[in-house]
């Protein structure tokens, strides 16, 4: 991967869940001190501040649902923004906010050409109106990027489908509501689950998943920090036990970082409040790190 400009873009948005929070991540994350380390790594970093978005408080509507019009306002900006970023030829790193924001962000870096995604969760995010249990819209982007869901939201940027689903590979997940699981199934996205992991072991599940992405050129890794098992990353506002422990986050950072494919990144769903002493926002900036090149020798 050859050391260009990362442009970090933060996208503040808690819109797309209930829990209240996820709005400070890109403060966090930066707070825990993002842009020297990666300036460390030779990288040349230019942070263009937060896009807008509207407090949660200031808009006339109490559920996500009805939060729909600002989320899409919201990822059209950020379909924009990495859209712009990558045309010249800059790597944009997306700071969020709830996991919503995806919509825009892939959206916008496959604007040009195709990338294969990378997507590290513990949640499957694949519901759509109809299957959601909440009707949180943080838990509908993998759909949605898929052709499935709003169509206001499907048709930001450009109209219908960004991805197929052999463009996803999920690493991680462990939490699926019933109707995800079942679309899941016949999406054509790979799912590799915990058990996946814990049989296989890290290092064999990343190399699969770049093999069967390895059509693409380019890489886009979408970290949802809930993917972390809560006791090593306590700051999320969905956790899940039995995720990643720190080193087998680290070298599923390296061995993408080995691939010198990586060309885009979200790192998602951060919440401070939830969090101790920001340990959580420096876990994010290590991983962060890591995927850009920072190795042990």
């Amino acid at each position: 991967m050859n050391k260009k400009t990362i442009r970090i873009i933060g996208v503040p948005i808690d819109l797309g869940q209930n829990k209240r929070g996820v709005d400070m991540g890109p403060s966090a994350i930066r707070y825990a001190g993002l842009s020297s380390r990666l300036k460390s790594l030779g990288y040349a970093i230019h942070d263009a501040g937060n896009l807008y978005v509207p407090v949660r408080d200031s808009l006339p509507c109490e559920s996500c649902d009805e939060f729909r019009e600002a989320i899409q306002q919201v990822c059209q900006a950020a379909y924009d923004a990495a859209a712009e970023v990558v045309e010249r030829n800059e790597i944009p790193l997306f700071l969020g906010g709830d996991h919503s924001l995806a919509i825009g962000t892939i959206g916008g870096v496959t604007h040009q050409e195709p990338a294969g995604v990378i997507w590290i969760d513990a949640h499957g995010d694949a519901n759509s109106p109809d299957s959601s249990p909440s009707g949180n819209i943080h838990g509908m982007p993998v759909a949605t990027l898929l052709g499935e869901g709003y169509p206001e939201l499907v048709n930001i940027g450009r109209p219908g489908a960004k991805l197929a689903g052999q463009d996803i590979v999920m690493i991680g997940i462990r939490d699926l509501d019933g109707g995800e699981r079942q679309w899941l199934k016949q999406s054509g996205v790979k799912v590799f689950t915990m058990r996946d992991l814990d049989e296989k072991g890290m290092s064999t599940v990343i190399r699969e998943a770049l093999d069967l992405l390895s059509g693409h050129s380019r890489l886009h890794v979408s970290l949802d920090m809930d993917s972390l098992d809560p006791e090593i990353a306590p700051g999320v506002g969905t956790p899940s036990p039995g995720g990643l422990n720190y080193r087998e986050a680290q070298l599923l950072m390296e061995i993408i970082a080995d691939s010198g494919k990586l060309t885009s990144v979200d790192i998602v769903e951060l919440n401070p409040i939830l969090d101790h002493e920001n340990h959580t926002g420096k876990m994010a900036v290590e991983l962060v790190a890591s995927l850009f090149g920072k190795s042990i020798l």
